[in-house]
């Protein structure tokens, strides 16, 4: 009898080595998930750092090897979940076969789950041993870090950065004294006390938060209105580009054009999906003919076949001449990373290696300054102030977005992008317009408010009474003289204790962290 329990449970071990093999990447990948959950189309900001506080639990006191699995998986979960979109993009309209796509957004997963793997394994090795209080500030450092990372390295790619998570939520009055990278920081510290139960910080952060719903919050002062029309045209991603049907769709972009009632009008990125030369002279003057009646910033391309062809705004009916060219291109779709080009070619996307346009003042018109912002460049607040020309009495009044969604579909990526805007109009404490092809045009005020929001895929024309606003924020003085490299002190900072403490032990002959 005895040996027969000895054999059972001999038997049940390794299935239960297994089990326990298989359900901590589960937990992890999940974690992940639940992470995206915190993000726009319902965004619970309250899940973004108790998601953070299951890895950083998960990753305290374990081995370092163990710490970085853990990271790389949750940001599998997180990234994969958060980026599904790109399926679309690559299968739906580039062709490429289902499995293909699948693996080419888990791949990008992998790739961005680096930062995170590192972060976590490395915070493990480092703190190992350590007081709580270090370990706390370890892990919310490497956090930092590794988000900031995301955010620079190889032109910076920081869609769903878990700060955004925070355009809604009481974090979010920090926005125009340290951006979003400082939320991104003073969450990851909430998630790590949580996760390692020091109560007293987390009560003392609970405070400062509770506090700083009362911190002042106008930097700003309103200079006027502005009616604005933003053309919402709704032509589907596939018919774009097709030749049969361009008279069409310029047909039926000009009737929204005409039919708008605003000061300026503002249509999608590339919604001529041509460059403006090569027009036929007939539709030329008859954009000429609308923009005599109200100027427009059209979305399309300008330059040549021997420089390069840029994704622009082009003025029109203006005082003075006046475009815009996209500065911030994004990989793959615009320009092809070294050995790169037998994918992007197998995808066959039309402009799909762009030119960079130079910077250019924002545009003054009717009282009011107005910064184009095209497509995700919105992410990068870090640009937007990046130039003299951008500072001052030359600083715009209005941010203008203009965007085509409608590669990716119209399922998450849409209320994402928006959510980025709101945060971004936190930070400077400017209104943003979003004229976009396919969903999330919308005007969002000052303060983070989305005012007014045409429904997804549905063709029309938004009219928005926008308030201008002059003036920064403490955090637009602070990233216009000295970039993020404050934050990357502060994360710099965070890790200081733990490595001091590991160099000390050595020296005096103390246990090797593990």
């Amino acid at each position: 009898m005895r040996r027969e329990i000895a054999d059972a449970a001999a038997w049940r071990a390794p299935a239960s080595r297994l089990a326990a093999a298989l359900f901590h990447p589960a937990l992890a990948l999940l974690a992940g998930v639940l992470h995206t959950a915190s993000f726009s189309p319902s965004p619970a900001w309250w899940l973004q750092p108790l998601a953070l506080a299951w890895l950083i639990g998960a990753c305290d006191g374990a081995r370092a090897r163990r710490a970085a699995l853990t990271g790389a998986l949750f940001g599998v979960g997180w990234l994969s979940s958060g980026l599904w979109w790109l399926y679309i993009s690559m299968h739906d309209f580039g062709r490429l076969p289902a499995a293909v796509s699948a693996l080419a957004v888990l791949a990008l997963a992998l790739f961005l789950s680096t930062y995170y793997a590192l972060a976590m394994g490395l915070a493990a090795r480092w703190s190992a041993g350590a007081a709580p209080w270090r370990r706390v500030l370890a892990f919310a450092a490497a956090w930092l870090a590794a988000e900031l990372a995301r955010a620079t390295l190889f032109t910076g790619f920081p869609w769903i950065a878990s700060g955004y998570a925070h355009a809604q939520g009481p974090l979010a009055t920090f926005a125009p004294y340290v951006g979003v990278y400082g939320i991104t920081a003073l969450a990851a510290l909430v998630a790590a006390s949580l996760a390692l139960r020091r109560w007293a910080l987390l009560g003392a952060l609970a405070a400062i938060i509770a506090g700083a719903q009362f911190l002042p919050q106008d930097f700003t002062r309103s200079t006027g209105t502005l009616a604005m029309s933003l053309v919402q045209p709704n032509i589907p991603q596939d018919q774009k580009f097709d030749r049969e049907r361009f008279d069409h769709n310029l047909d039926q972009l000009l009737a929204l054009i005409e039919a708008a009632r605003g000061q300026v009008v503002i249509t999608p990125e590339s919604v001529l999906p041509v460059p403006l030369a090569f027009l036929d002279e007939a539709h030329v003057q008859r954009l000429r003919e609308d923009a005599a009646a109200r100027p427009l910033l059209l979305g399309t391309f300008l330059g040549n076949s021997t420089d390069g062809f840029v994704n622009s705004l082009a003025g029109i009916g203006f005082a003075q001449p006046y475009d815009y060219g996209k500065r911030h291109l994004l990989p793959f779709g615009e320009f092809i990373p070294p050995g790169f080009h037998w994918f992007v070619t197998a995808m066959n996307i039309p402009m799909d290696d762009q030119a960079s346009g130079s910077h250019q003042r924002a545009l003054p018109f009717a009282g009011q300054r107005l910064r184009p912002l095209i497509c995700y460049e919105d992410l990068f607040g870090e640009d937007v102030v990046a130039s003299a020309l951008d500072r001052g009495e030359a600083a715009a009044t209005v941010f203008v977005n203009a965007s085509n969604l409608a590669w990716f579909g119209p399922r998450m990526v849409q209320d994402q992008h928006l959510q980025f805007s709101q945060m971004r109009a936190l930070e400077f404490q400017r209104p943003i317009v979003r004229a976009t092809n396919t969903g999330a045009t919308a005007h969002v005020d000052h303060r983070g408010r989305v005012r007014e929001r045409l429904p997804a895929e549905q063709a029309g024309v938004l009219e928005v009474n926008v308030d201008g606003r002059t003036g920064e924020t403490p955090y637009v003085r602070w990233l216009a003289t000295l970039g993020l490299w404050p934050l990357w002190a502060l994360a710099a900072l965070g890790v200081a204790p733990v490595l001091a403490r590991g160099v000390m032990r050595r020296r005096t002959g103390g246990d090797r962290i593990a």
